[in-house]
């Protein structure tokens, strides 16, 4: 209703993704024992969310999937480690967490030892790097010893590809079938062409498109991408299927809006429609971003991808030269 109300001018746009952290950090800490809001009240709303303003400022907080109370946000964080909302919902549901079993155990924080915290980081491994800010956050303000320290699990390098031939009979696909919805063709080539992530394709609008005499354009971080002809036809007739609800507060047209007005997507029901047409967008991503590597230097892929500088590093100097050695040696 308020995104109707937004697209209509009779309320002002805000930031939708930093809104639905706020109110939902609002509900979960009023639910809270009171042992426990006074911790994670102030931790969420001047750590957490105060660190999403300055984001959202920035135009870099993303969406992710948002149901009820968040509660199945933990099962996707693997699935896309950058969906900024999400990962902010994870980290205070991990302090939580943490909290809860200090109760079981019978602790404090004011009394949490090392080899305690090992213990806990080494029995919940989904919630071991979730839980580093909260831990960080109350070392800073002296609630619990100093020098405590849960190190980052190991990063794992991609170990899902597809041969040449898979992905290219997928790329034509995406420019060819047209019994595949058209929304789908769209996501499923910017993956197997560019190596987006699907938390960044549904942020794309129309502004990031752009034409010349020649060649049709795609923007990503200031970086333009030339389309291929097929897929710049099927980038206008999406545009076409759009109507004004599909339009940012701003006023520019998702090129894959969601069903609520002025939403983008959902990247997590994307993936699953991707799947569902036999167009999966995890080993796609990992073979295009693979390919490019090769040709461009590692901080402009990091720049242009959404992963880490150091990961790209990391991934470029594992590989070497020749990607397809890397891969070979996973099969």
């Amino acid at each position: 209703m308020r995104g109707l109300l937004v697209t209509a001018g009779i309320l002002p746009p805000r930031d939708e993704n930093l809104a639905l952290l706020t109110n939902w950090v609002a509900r979960t800490v009023a639910d809270l024992p009171a042992r426990y809001a006074h911790l994670i009240r102030p931790f969420a709303e001047w750590h957490i969310i105060r660190d999403a303003r300055r984001r959202s400022a920035r135009g870099r907080y993303t969406y992710a999937a948002h149901k009820g109370d968040c509660s199945n946000v933990l099962a996707a964080i693997a699935r896309y480690t950058y969906a900024a909302h999400k990962g902010d919902c994870s980290n205070v549901l991990a302090a939580i967490d943490f909290l809860n079993w200090l109760d079981s155990q019978h602790l404090s924080l004011r009394r949490l030892q090392q080899p305690q915290l090992d213990t806990w980081a080494t029995d919940r491994p989904t919630l071991r790097s979730r839980s580093i800010p909260f831990l960080r956050w109350s070392i800073a303000r002296r609630l619990c010893p100093p020098g405590l320290v849960i190190e980052h699990p190991a990063s794992q390098l991609p170990g899902h590809f597809q041969a040449d031939d898979d992905a290219r009979n997928e790329l034509l696909r995406c420019f060819n079938d047209t019994t595949l919805p058209l929304d789908v063709r769209v996501a499923a080539a910017f993956v197997r062409l560019y190596a987006l992530p699907l938390t960044r394709i549904v942020e794309l609008t129309e502004d990031h498109i752009s034409r010349d005499q020649k060649h049709t354009y795609l923007a990503v971080n200031q970086h333009p991408f030339v389309l291929p002809p097929k897929l710049a036809r099927l980038i206008d007739d999406q545009l076409r299927h759009s109507t004004p609800q599909h339009s940012t507060t701003a006023g520019r047209r998702y090129l894959l809006p969601g069903q609520s007005p002025g939403r983008p997507r959902n990247p997590l029901g994307l993936a699953d429609t991707l799947r569902r047409h036999g167009l999966p967008a995890r080993a796609a991503r990992n073979t295009a971003m693979m390919d490019a590597l090769v040709d461009l230097p590692p901080m402009i892929i990091a720049d242009l991808l959404g992963i880490h500088p150091k990961t790209a590093e990391r991934w470029a100097t594992l590989a070497g030269e020749n990607w397809s050695d890397y891969v070979s040696s996973l099969t």
